[in-house]
C-alpha cells in the first residue's frame, strides 16, 4: 500500500507535529538563549555589544556551515535519526558553553552548538512534506514554526529571567537544562518515517549524486530567491533583538533589565502569525501572503523608531508577526518547489542562507547601531526587507506552490 501522508487529525499526525514542537523548542531556545543576556554578558566580559553579539552569531554561524552536512547526513541514514543525533550533541555542548571560563571557548562552544543544532532546521520541513499529505503541508509548515517561536521565546524570557537574579551564565545553563527534557520529549513522540527510504537501505544504493542534488536546487532563480527571503528577513530579525534591549535600556527610555527581558514575550506573535500564514497560504497562494509579511515586517520597522515604549513594543509585535508568517511560508515553500529528488537539500539550502543572514547581518548591524544611531539601524533594517520584497515580485509570482493547493492541483 504506498503511504500517502498522515491525515490531520489522526493519532499519528499529531505526534508528528507535537514531536517537531518539542525538538524546536529543544533547538531554538539554547540557540537564541544568550540574546536576552547580552547587556550583562557584555558588562561582565567588558566588551562592545557588538562583540557580546558573537555569542549568537557564533552559533548561527555552525549551525549555517552545518545545514547542508546535515541534508546529506539524513539522506543516508534517515530523517529522524539525523534530527535525534544532533539535539543530543547539542544539548551536551549547551550544558558546557556556560561553564566557559573565556570569551574565546564560550564562541568555540556555542559555534560546536550550532553545528549539531542545524541537524533539525536541515531535515524538519522535508520530513513533514514527506509525511504529511500534500493538501496539509502548508498548514504544517506553519505548526512547526509555531512550535520554533515558544522555543526562541522561551529560551530568551527564561535566560533573561533568571540571569537578573544570578548571572548570564547561569541563565543559559537554566535553559540548557530545560531543553534536555525537550529532546526527549522529542525522541519519545517522533513517529518513524514512511514517506522516505534512507540512502542505505535502497536496494539501488543512492543513486543520485550528492554534488547534483545540491547544485540542483541552485540552477533554479525561484530557489535562489527563496534562499534570499530567509538570507535577508532572518538577518533583519536576528539583528532587531540583538540590540533593541541596548536602545531599550539607553535614554530616553532607560528601562530595567527584566523588563527589557519581558519583551520578548513579543515572540508570541510569531507563535499566532505562523500557523495563521500557512493555512492562509493553503486557501489564497504563498505568494501574496509572503508580500503582505514582508510589508509587516518594515511597518513593524519604522514604529521602532518612536521615542514611546508602547508605540516601540507595537512595532515589535507587528514585526515579529510579519517576520514569522514570512518565515512560514517560505521555508516550507522551498522543499515543495524542488521536488521530491532534492527536498532536503532544498530545504538545507534555504537554511543556509537563513542562518548566513543571521550570522553577518546580526553582527555588522551592530555596528551601524554602535557608530551611527537607531534611526539609521532601522532604515537598515528596512532596506533589508525591501530588497527581500523586490527578489520576491521578480522570481517568485509563477513557481510551483505559489497558488492556492487546490488551484494547483
Amino acid at each position: 500500500m504506498i503511504f500517502t501522508g498522515h491525515a490531520p487529525g489522526s493519532s499519528s499526525y499529531r505526534r508528528l507535529i507535537v514531536g517537531l514542537f518539542f525538538a524546536g523548542i529543544a533547538t531554538f531556545a539554547q540557540l537564541y538563549s544568550p540574546q536576552a543576556v547580552l547587556p550583562q554578558l557584555a558588562a561582565d566580559l567588558e566588551v562592545s555589544p557588538a562583540t557580546a553579539a558573537l555569542t549568537v552569531s557564533a552559533a548561527t554561524l555552525g549551525l549555517a556551515a552545518a545545514v547542508i552536512p546535515w541534508s546529506l547526513v539524513a539522506d543516508r541514514i534517515g530523517r529522524v535519526q539525523a534530527m535525534a543525533i544532533g539535539v543530543i550533541a547539542a544539548t551536551v555542548f549547551g550544558l558546557l558553553a556556560p561553564l566557559s571560563s573565556a570569551l574565546e571557548m564560550l564562541l568555540l562552544l556555542r559555534l560546536l552548538e550550532g553545528i549539531a543544532l542545524g541537524a533539525v532546521p536541515a531535515v524538519a520541513l522535508a520530513f513533514l512534506s514527506e509525511e504529511v499529505a500534500a493538501r496539509s503541508a502548508a498548514a504544517a509548515a506553519g505548526s512547526y514554526i509555531a512550535g520554533t517561536t515558544v522555543g526562541g521565546l522561551l529560551g530568551r524570557v527564561l535566560s533573561g529571567i533568571v540571569a537578573e537574579p544570578a548571572g548570564w551564565r547561569a541563565g543559559m545553563w537554566t535553559v540548557a537544562a530545560v531543553c534536555v527534557g525537550a529532546a526527549v520529549l522529542f525522541l519519545w513522540l517522533t513517529p518513524r518515517a514512511q514517506g522516505f527510504v534512507p540512502g542505505r537501505l535502497r536496494a539501488g544504493g543512492d543513486v543520485t549524486g550528492v554534488l547534483a542534488r545540491l547544485v540542483t536546487p541552485l540552477r533554479s532563480g525561484a530557489q535562489l530567491a527563496l534562499n534570499a527571503q530567509g538570507f535577508l528577513l532572518m538577518g533583519a530579525f536576528v539583528a532587531v533583538y540583538n540590540y533593541l534591549g541596548f536602545h531599550l535600556a539607553a535614554p530616553p527610555f532607560a528601562l530595567p533589565a527584566w523588563l527589557v527581558t519581558l519583551l520578548f514575550l513579543a515572540y508570541l506573535a510569531g507563535t499566532v502569525s505562523s500557523p495563521w500564514a500557512g493555512t492562509l497560504a493553503s486557501r489564497i497562494g504563498r505568494y501574496p501572503v509572503l508580500l503582505c509579511a514582508t510589508a509587516l515586517m518594515a511597518v513593524g520597522s519604522l514604529a521602532m523608531l518612536a521615542g514611546v515604549a508602547w508605540v516601540v513594543l507595537i512595532g515589535l509585535l507587528l514585526f515579529t508577526a510579519g517576520f514569522f508568517a514570512a518565515h512560514a511560508v517560505a521555508s516550507g515553500w522551498a522543499p515543495v518547489a524542488a521536488g521530491p529528488a532534492t527536498r532536503a537539500q532544498a530545504s538545507s539550502l534555504y537554511y543556509f542562507g537563513y542562518y548566513a543572514g543571521s550570522s553577518l547581518f546580526g553582527w555588522a548591524l551592530g555596528i551601524v547601531f554602535g557608530s551611527a544611531d537607531w534611526t539609521w539601524f532601522v532604515i537598515a533594517v528596512v532596506a533589508l526587507c525591501a530588497v527581500a520584497a523586490g527578489l520576491a515580485s521578480v522570481a517568485l509570482r509563477g513557481t510551483p506552490g505559489a497558488r492556492p493547493f487546490a488551484d494547483a492541483a
